[in-house]
């Protein structure tokens, strides 16, 4: 008997592939049409109900269903598609780890770029609040922020109750979330003079090339410039020669989860031709967040498939940790450690977690004798603004308290995570018992220098 070649299964044990972002045509922002797509997703969805535990969106549209006349998908009203889309912070959570529609199953599932697509439009529209376009401004924010004697009012100003109750008619800030601390010393400042330009010859190892240029991010830049100063440190004690890039400015994914796809096209237009230049200069690229490293390997290039400099930024882009441990894999990682780390708790971002490059943050702290990692792989809730506005910070501290239930439960001698704002945002939660650190912080330290 011939194979059947169509023959329909259930789910699929192929990899994920992505379709790149048609964001250009004017359908991707038809409201019809994407309607249209939102209830054949939401069936689907409602036929799974696989990705229930990963964030809010997926609770929120099985109860619209649930509470339909139908019980069905067909009984949930279009209006109410919106408030989906709104709890959806494209962690990629569910596309990447969990569920089984994704392409290349015929069924072509890719929620997050589905609600993409929602907020897109909506933002076409002009529906986007003055709000969520300042607090998604982050450059701006923390440049102003970080200017000496302004910093210490923000600072002072972030801390004060009638500021907060301000902040929250305001801008919808929760009077009760963790805002950022802004440090007129920034990374930029602090390193401005690093510069390994005629450092000796590099060495090659696996798909590195020994040669690093550091893209600060905004919010390091401004709020935790020590994890980008330690990561240096780190590097050039690896025998990597490092660099800042040139200049930057936002890597885009604050104003990507609001859907305003222009303005991550303007940012691009200033980053990608000055990463390209440094790539080609022989250096690989490399920050300190996980969001800004997935921008720049995941999103842009779906936005831009055809610009050579994306793709070829995207090719010499590295999470930090998997730096390192290509570099360990080849013999060039240092493992002459002086301080022991003891027990760590160690969160996974989600978007780290989605970049397929496995646990190596746990993996190359685990190098550091009398150290146990222990890897929590469950999302903070935190997502830049997710976290601290009014509308979704009790849902965001909802989402966290799982984790910081299993931090409790570990007791570890540390507890960190690659994302410094979930760190944050669980560490507040907890009361700073313990208290947030960053990985790469903590491996400068296990060496003593």
């Amino acid at each position: 008997m011939a194979n059947d070649t169509t023959t329909f299964r259930e789910g699929s044990l192929d990899a994920p592939t992505r379709h790149a972002l048609d964001w250009k045509n004017p359908e991707f922002y038809a409201q019809e049409s994407i309607d249209k797509e939102l209830h054949r997703v939401f069936d689907i969805c409602h036929g799974c109900r696989r990705c229930v535990s990963l964030c809010n969106a997926f609770p929120t549209l099985f109860d619209l269903v649930d509470e339909s006349s139908t019980m069905e998908a067909d009984g949930v009203s279009k209006v109410d598609y919106a408030k989906v889309v709104d709890q959806c912070y494209l962690c990629d959570l569910c596309y990447q780890t969990k569920c089984p529609y994704v392409p290349p199953h015929p069924w072509n599932v890719d929620f997050p770029h589905l609600m993409l697509r929602a907020k897109a439009a909506r933002h076409e529209r002009g529906e986007t609040k003055l709000a969520s376009k300042i607090l998604s401004d982050t450059t701006s924010v923390g440049r102003i922020a970080s200017i000496p004697i302004v910093v210490d009012v923000v600072n002072a100003s972030n801390r004060a109750k009638p500021v907060r109750k301000l902040l929250d008619k305001t801008l919808g800030v929760h009077p009760d979330a963790r805002l950022p601390t802004f440090d007129a010393r920034t990374a930029r400042r602090r390193l401005k003079h690093l510069d390994d330009t005629n450092a000796p010859v590099a060495t090659p190892a696996g798909r590195t090339r020994g040669k690093v240029a550091l893209f600060v991010t905004c919010y390091c830049n401004a709020s935790h410039p020590q994890s980008v100063e330690d990561l240096a440190a780190v590097l050039r004690h690896n025998g990597i020669a490092v660099q800042l890039v040139r200049r930057e400015v936002c890597c885009g994914m604050p104003k990507f989860e609001l859907g305003d796809l222009d303005t991550v096209a303007k940012y691009k237009e200033t980053n990608i031709p000055v990463l390209a230049e440094a790539v080609r200069d022989g250096w690989d690229i490399t920050a300190a967040i996980p969001s800004c490293v997935l921008m720049f390997r995941q999103e842009l290039p779906l936005m831009f498939p055809d610009d050579e400099d994306v793709q070829l930024v995207k090719r010499h882009l590295f999470d930090p940790f998997e730096y390192l441990w290509q570099r360990h894999q080849a013999g060039l990682f240092k493992t002459g450690f002086t301080n022991a780390l003891g027990k760590v708790a160690w969160h996974a971002p989600c978007h780290q977690r989605v970049q397929n490059i496995g646990p190596k943050t746990r993996d190359v702290l685990a190098l550091v004798p009398g150290t146990e990692v222990t890897a929590i792989e469950r999302c903070s809730g935190h997502d830049g603004t997710y976290g601290v506005k009014t509308a979704t910070y009790a849902i965001a501290r909802k989402i966290a308290r799982p984790v910081e239930n299993r931090i409790k439960q570990i007791a570890p001698d540390h507890f960190a995570s690659d994302c410094p704002m979930a760190a944050s945002h669980l560490a507040h939660g907890m009361g700073d018992e313990p208290a947030a650190e960053s990985p790469i912080s903590l491996l400068r330290y296990a060496y003593g220098i």
